[in-house]
């Protein structure tokens, strides 16, 4: 595919996809891109803010110019919010990408993230709020994942190390 990410990460909130990404795209000296920080910059707000301030619709939308901009960039390692694949028109984008599902368990992302007020949608009730959220988006992401690594109880090198002997192996 002509003009197409090298591999897109995608997973849960504590997943570590930002660091993952970064971690693959300095191994192979590829540009990241994480959506998350291309909206912050776009907007000129953090995304908890946006939310915050504009709704979830608001962001959601800029999200999905985000990524669909994303994904005309040749050779990048991208990195998307947890969110992004649920959007239909990033779902369909994604169709023939090289994705990397990373997994996560409660027990680990709990640990990650420490279910923090910076994570908009786990502000209330965090566990129950990231297992419901995990819930439905676990089907979408599995069926996404062309590649798809666990990462629970484990390193960053020891992950980064994994997903490119898989990307390799693909």
């Amino acid at each position: 595919m002509s003009g197409a990410p090298f591999v897109v990460v995608i997973g849960p909130p504590g997943v570590g996809k930002s660091t993952i990404a970064r971690g693959i795209a300095q191994r192979l000296d590829r540009r990241l891109v994480d959506t998350d920080a291309l909206v912050e910059e776009r907007e000129g707000r953090s995304v908890s803010d946006l939310f915050v301030e504009s709704g979830e619709d608001y962001f959601r939308a800029a999200e999905e110019r985000a990524v669909l901009d994303a994904l005309r960039e040749d050779g990048i390692v991208l990195a998307l919010g947890g969110g992004a694949p649920m959007i239909p028109a990033v779902t369909d984008a994604l169709q023939g990408h090289t994705v990397l599902f990373l997994d996560v368990g409660i027990a680990d992302a709990a640990k990650r993230i420490g279910f923090d007020k910076s994570r908009p949608l786990l502000s209330v009730n965090p566990r129950q709020s990231w297992i419901r959220t995990m819930d439905a988006r676990r089907p979408t992401y599995e069926s996404l994942a062309t590649l798809r690594v666990d990462t629970a109880g484990r390193g960053v090198d020891d992950v980064v190390t994994e997903a490119l002997a898989r990307l390799e192996d693909a």
